[in-house]
């Protein structure tokens, strides 16, 4: 499968998902007009590549700065995705990237970690 990638925007992060390596990395700001139309290719691609994988570990990267309530939802969908790619079989490694300042981000992170417990989290603070 190829890589996706879409570059950063002014309301919408950078996209690397390089699924040969099963590195997958958000970068940025999320609060596009419609998250829905943004990230529905996105999660659509990764969910056809996670149904091919077996005993793979995957590496995700999330650095954003801000994102809205709509990309939240997208959000939770795709790490419900790659929880369900953990009980299938998988390793899912997710480096949670947040400001040091920014108790928002670091929360929502922990938030994560706590829906889907099936995928390994690193808070990965950041120094302003």
């Amino acid at each position: 499968m190829e890589t996706l990638h879409r570059p950063a925007t002014s309301n919408t992060p950078e996209v690397l998902f390089d699924f040969r390596n099963s590195h997958l990395s958000l970068r940025g700001e999320s609060y596009p007009e419609s998250a829905a139309a943004f990230y529905g290719e996105i999660l659509a691609q990764t969910s056809a590549w996670l149904d091919q994988l077996h005993d793979a570990r995957i590496h995700v990267e999330v650095q954003l700065n801000y994102f809205n309530s709509s990309s939240t939802k997208m959000l939770f969908s795709l790490f419900d995705r790659l929880n369900q790619a953990v009980e299938d079989g998988n390793t899912v490694v997710l480096d949670w990237h947040h400001d040091v300042d920014d108790e928002t981000i670091l929360e929502f992170g922990l938030e994560l970690a706590e829906d889907f417990p099936a995928i390994e989290f690193h808070a990965q603070p950041i120094e302003s």
